[in-house]
């Protein structure tokens, strides 16, 4: 059986944390900043979690992170 390969796509986009739960990155944190107040563009440089109900999704395009 051949080995999986990474997506990598999803692995541009998707970190696993150390406790082994996905990390990913805000939304609407790129351009048209203009609007948008300070404290929100100050959340969104922080990362999130990727809710459980997708992680099992994820977990299958990144093969080779920590389980």
């Amino acid at each position: 059986m051949p080995k999986m390969k990474t997506h990598s796509a999803a692995s541009k986009r998707f970190r696993y944390t150390g406790t082994g739960r996905i990390r990913r990155g805000k939304a609407g944190a790129k351009h048209l900043l203009r609007g948008k107040s300070d404290a929100r563009r100050r959340r969104l440089r922080k990362n999130d979690m990727v809710h459980e109900t997708l992680e099992k999704r994820i977990r299958r395009l990144l093969p080779n992170g920590t389980p």
